[in-house]
């Protein structure tokens, strides 16, 4: 039973690896690679999410499944989705108009890039010795929150909306430096102390498993024939749900606290 969830975890980096060599194939001639590369990563985050309750459930947890997992994690969200946004969002920029423009570009992604997967180990390192961190905007105290964005959401982020174009590579050079805000933003959301929904306050054996299959049934069948619509959705809503929420708290507390007071 210890080898099932591990399983899982190498069906998570198989996804990471597949994900990696996809988008180095990737090209404007051929831009389906860039597409399966991103729903690679989409497929590793199910994964990812199974093998931590497969183990918990069959009282399997072990220190070697999550070192494993920790590396897993490093790997699929954040090696491969580095790659994968440099050479979607940068590598293709046409030479043509000015070259120099575009080759400080196409650096410069290099950089964001790199800073995601720095932001993204940073964000496990800080997830494997932490417990029961608090973020600093604390949401509802009956439900459960991760601090900072989880680097599997963010990893998911950048590929739904690659998965949204089907691949098709940004050729233009003020879409790529959209691509490149966004991108940093993802990275500092992660290494960020606000809220994010975990979820895990969900319990999937409860005493009402109809409305339960019901719901997973029809996104289930949204993600099969709107899958482009969905994900970029479903990934942007999590991401903005973290910045609302902390903009919410700070204008709370801006207006709780007391006027400074004046002297004469």
């Amino acid at each position: 039973m210890y080898i099932l969830p591990s399983l899982f975890t190498a069906g998570n980096i198989a996804a990471g690896y597949f994900a990696i060599t996809q988008s180095l194939q990737g090209s404007v001639q051929e831009p389906h690679h860039f597409d399966w590369a991103a729903l690679a990563i989409g497929f590793a985050i199910p994964f990812d999410a199974l093998d931590g309750r497969i183990a918990r459930m069959t009282n399997t947890t072990s220190d070697f499944g999550k070192e494993l997992d920790s590396l897993a994690d490093v790997i699929t969200f954040g090696v491969a989705p580095s790659i994968l946004a440099f050479t979607w969002g940068f590598r293709m920029l046409p030479a043509m108009g000015n070259p120099d423009f575009r080759q400080k570009i196409v650096q410069l992604g290099a950089f964001v890039c790199f800073l995601f997967l720095l932001c993204g180990a940073s964000r496990l390192a800080r997830f494997n010795i932490s417990h029961d961190p608090v973020p600093k905007n604390p949401g509802r105290p009956g439900r459960k929150y991760f601090v900072g964005m989880p680097i599997p959401a963010s990893a998911g982020v950048i590929a739904a909306v690659i998965h949204f174009f089907k691949g098709v590579p940004i050729s233009i050079n003020w879409v790529a430096i959209i691509w490149m805000v966004l991108v940093g933003l993802i990275g500092f959301l992660m290494v960020s102390t606000w809220r994010f929904w975990s979820g895990k306050e969900i319990n999937l054996s409860n005493r009402h498993p109809f409305q339960w299959m019901v719901l997973i049934g029809l996104v289930l069948y949204a993600l099969v024939f709107f899958s482009q619509y969905v994900l970029i959705l479903m990934a942007l809503m999590y991401m903005f749900s973290g910045i609302l929420a902390r903009i919410a708290y700070s204008s709370r507390r801006g207006r709780r606290l007391p006027p400074p007071s004046t002297t004469l």
